[in-house]
């Protein structure tokens, strides 16, 4: 499945599923316990077309939305009330009682995997059709949001499963109209129609190239001399003892952009050179400082160490000016000038979710290298989750081969990962991105990679939740072992109470996902896991020294009919309720994980405890451990948790949802893809950060109703008034730094994923390395807007007319987003802005989409129909097209 059509010339994407006429016998058994076979008969010729529409988010119930399907019946077989089940994945919904007889009902299976199932009452003859309409809770506002890998399971009349055919005729009614992009009454965002657009666009203006950044992100001190240096390979790298890496990767950089070979010298030499050298003086004695000085004489990088030459490195490559990437010549030339730096911050992260949709080594090599050179240091790799286990595991193959696929089932309670994100009901099907996993060589080849490039990266299991694949996986492990007669072996690692029959439906829509902490196998497990990551580490030349252990999202309702916690909880009364069993958990992880000196990270859940009066609130029992922990939620009921938890003397990593989720869309666009739980995000909001007094820079909740947290809030739309907590001057050292994250259940591809990132990864770079702005530290909210307005807009300038086309040249060409630009028409005339002045506006009025030889837009014009326009940078990449009608 590809997006490209919808992110860069905004056509309708049709996921086209379409069941073609099946003419021979085929049939195959899939070697997994509850998996159906699939038969496809000579004498039934199925073409069963799908349609779906989202009627509207404003039904007679709030909250409520509705949506219909539409069958149409093109083949000779008769569809009856017994013979088939059309199965599927959307956006999680609780779905309601249908207003009105249906002739097929919706049911939620589990996660994301849905069903719709024929009434007693159904049939649907050759050429006929019906309409199936369905209500749910919570609004569908996004393409993304829709029904994704449709296929029907035909029945025998014996009622067992006989053939699997996916959907290939399938198609969906564009959202397009209010109700169906607003969400409810309270939704105060835009729509972002093109109108408003230029609206929004109006407070930026283009500026000269001389008042463009040089480097992004921000060096500390940069001062610009005279004159200018040729780099050509005449000049020798010469580099320090223990800088060969670095040196090899700046002639490897010189030599992708020049087609030159430059030679690499560790004695030292006389004439023009570019100089690398580690030495800790005044300016630059802290870890990862730098000093980059280009002069008529050569070039000189010196660093506090052998990560600060290679961040000096790369502001060297910032600063090679976009022609040179164009004309790929031989030489080219730089500007002389003094930069001193370092990091604001130790830690400067990306979380990436790799295991609801998978991307392969190559794009997670890719990813790295737009790290290092956006000096990202820290790589949280999820490689596990409920919908997949993507890393390879020593001694216990179950991971991989039945946690790094999907498939259908018979039901969820089989040993198997039923399909999610639209994956299909075929393991291993190409271009679903439902299967997959990192080899030990793929993984030791990524650590490897990633320390060339001074990125550490730290893996993460994510228990007690979150842990569904894991959990699939040793059931089948189980099964196996017990056939065989090995009944403790088959134990060793099994990870639920069998006799478990609590009720919970988790944040994704799980009902078996959570691990059962009071067996021993489950810590057994965790440790093995651990082991065998640590051995991989060991044989990269590395040593695991991070860990991180997830914790968060844990249900309500977990463990609270489990007779084995039962039997916990009488040993242990002081955990008083079952959810606190997490703390448990993490407390037990802990003491077991000591020896083997891991600083253990965690998601803000792992350190907060159950209150007596039902509330959360943060357990200090931890902050003495070597334990650090993640902070997502700053909007909801606990804005202040970060800095409260920070107080109390926690590690912390900010990693706030409302300017570092870059899943989350970066409008309200029904085609922009993404999740909006938490509002939108964009490139702005990731530079807007004031990580010292992040109140000044959460300025609306999910709704986009306007927030003032500085002093007191309303919180997540509730009327009540909160007090919230300010970091103290003493806990500031207690903020480590800051952390972007990717989870993917929207996102298939290398494509999407970069497309996500990008440029949202560039305004992050600034908030995690550059020094404090300005404004964070204005209290009257009126001057702060104005200095961030001045600043953001010098900001977009150089998004424009260096980042984004540099991204095309980088690596072969990142897929990054181009923002479409806004117009209006008044009087007959066109009006049109950019978000990012410099990108360059073209046009058509006979409606056909812009290309790079299409009119420019200039200035304002006399239109007389429709126009039809894009954005480009540099390179020629595009937006996707907007179109402005005449009144």
């Amino acid at each position: 499945m590809t997006f490209k059509g919808n992110l860069e010339s905004g056509s309708r994407h049709l996921l086209g599923i379409h069941i073609n006429k099946i003419l021979a016998t085929l049939a195959f058994v899939i070697l997994v316990a509850g998996c159906a076979s699939r038969q496809e008969r000579p004498d039934a010729t199925e073409n069963i077309a799908v349609r779906w529409e989202l009627v509207t988010n404003f039904t007679d119930k709030p909250d409520v939305f509705d949506a219909k399907f539409e069958l149409i019946n093109n083949s000779d077989l008769s569809l009856t009330n017994k013979n088939w089940t059309l199965f599927f994945n959307m956006a999680p919904r609780q779905l309601l009682k249908p207003e009105t007889s249906q002739q097929a009902t919706l049911h939620h299976i589990n996660g994301d995997w849905y069903k719709l199932v024929p009434n007693e009452t159904f049939t649907l003859d050759p050429g006929r059709s019906v309409t199936i309409s369905y209500r749910g809770v919570e609004a569908v506002i996004k393409e993304t949001d829709r029904p994704m890998g449709l296929y029907f399971v035909f029945y025998n009349d014996a009622g067992e499963e006989e053939r699997i055919v996916e959907v290939d005729d399938y198609a969906w009614t564009p959202l397009t109209k209010p109700d169906q992009i607003n969400r409810n009454a309270q939704d105060e965002e835009p729509i972002p129609t093109s109108e408003w657009t230029y609206k929004n666009n109006v407070s930026a203006f283009a500026v000269p190239d001389s008042d463009l950044k040089p480097i992004i992100p921000s060096p500390v001190k940069i001062k610009a001399g005279s004159g200018v240096l040729n780099i050509t390979n005449d000049m020798q790298i010469y580099f320090q003892k223990h800088l060969e890496n670095e040196a090899n990767y700046l002639a490897a950089s010189l030599k992708d952009l020049t087609g030159q070979e430059f030679k690499k010298v560790s004695a030292p030499i006389s004439g023009k050179m570019i100089s690398l050298q580690i030495q800790k003086r005044n300016g630059i004695d802290r870890s990862e400082a730098y000093r980059l000085e280009i002069t008529n004489n050569g070039v000189s990088i010196v660093g506090s160490d052998a990560a600060g030459v290679f961040y000096g490195v790369q502001s060297l490559r910032a600063m090679i000016p976009i022609e040179a990437y164009q004309k790929k010549s031989s030489s080219f030339s730089l500007p002389n000038v003094i930069v001193e730096d370092a990091p604001r911050f130790g830690f400067r992260g990306l979380h990436l979710d790799v295991s609801r949709n998978f991307q392969t080594k190559e794009t997670i090599l890719r990813v790295l290298d737009l790290l290092s050179f956006y000096k990202i240091n820290r790589f949280l790799f999820y490689t596990t989750e409920d919908e997949g286990w993507r890393l390879e595991i020593k001694d216990l193959p179950e991971l991989t081969d039945v946690g790094a696929q999907r498939q259908h089932t018979s039901g969820k309670e089989t040993p198997v990962l039923h399909p999610a994100y639209g994956s299909g009901p075929f393991a291993k099907a190409n271009d679903k991105f439902g299967h997959g996993y990192y080899s030990r060589e793929d993984f030791i080849e990524i650590l490897k990679y990633a320390d060339e490039r001074h990125i550490k990266v730290i893996p993460e299991l994510n228990f007690p939740g979150h842990a569904r694949a894991a959990i699939k996986a040793m059931e089948a492990r189980y099964e196996r072992l017990m056939k065989e007669g090995k009944e403790v072996e088959a134990n060793e690692y099994r990870l639920i109470d069998p006799d478990d029959s609590s009720v919970y439906l988790s944040a994704q829509g799980y009902k078996d996902n959570v691990v059962s902490v009071a067996r021993e196998s489950v810590f057994h497990f965790y440790e093995k896991v651990v082991d065998e990551i640590a051995a991989m580490y060991s044989e990269a030349g590395l040593k695991l020294d991070m860990f991180h252990t997830g914790g968060d999202e844990v249900p309500e309702g977990a463990w609270t009919k489990s007779p084995l916690a039962a039997e916990l909880l009488k040993r242990h009364p002081e955990i008083r309720d079952p959810k606190n069993l997490q703390s448990y958990f993490f407390r037990e992880l802990i003491k077991r994980l000591k020896n083997r000196n891991l600083q253990l990270h965690g998601w803000e859940e792992a350190a907060l405890m159950k209150t007596q009066q039902g509330s959360y609130a943060p357990n200090h029992e931890f902050a003495e451990e070597d334990v650090v922990l993640y902070i997502w939620n700053n909007m909801f009921d606990y804005p202040d948790l970060g800095y409260q938890l920070a107080n109390a003397g926690y590690k912390v990593v900010l990693c706030n949802v409302s300017n570092f989720y870059f899943d989350l869309a970066y409008s309200k666009d029904p085609k922009e893809p993404g999740l909006y739980w938490a509002g939108f995000v964009d490139t702005r909001d990731a530079w807007t950060f004031a990580p010292f007094d992040m109140f000044k820079t959460t300025t609306k909740n999910s709704m986009g109703q306007n927030l003032d947290l500085e002093t007191s809030s309303s919180v997540g739309g509730a009327q009540s008034k909160i007090i919230v907590e300010h970091l103290k001057p003493e806990a500031k050292n207690n903020i480590l730094g800051v952390e972007a994250q990717v989870w993917s259940e929207t996102i298939k591809g290398r494509e999407m994923l970069e497309y996500y990132m990008l440029p949202k990864l560039i305004g992050f770079a600034e908030s995690a390395w550059s020094a404090e702005r300005r404004w964070e530290t204005i209290q009257d909210k009126a001057e702060r807007e104005l200095l961030i307005q001045k600043e953001w807009n010098q900001y977009a300038n150089t998004l424009a007319k260096r980042e984004l086309p540099r991204l095309s040249y980088l690596n072969s060409g990142y897929h990054y987003r181009v923002p479409p630009p806004g117009a209006v028409i008044e009087n007959g005339m066109l009006k049109a802005n950019t978000e990012f002045p410099g990108l360059v506006i073209r046009y058509t009025t006979d409606g056909s989409e812009p290309t790079a030889t299409s009119a420019e837009y200039q200035q304002s014009i006399a239109v007389t129909s429709k126009v039809l326009l894009k954005s480009f940078d540099a390179s020629g990449k595009s937006s996707r097209s907007v179109q402005v009608d005449i009144d």
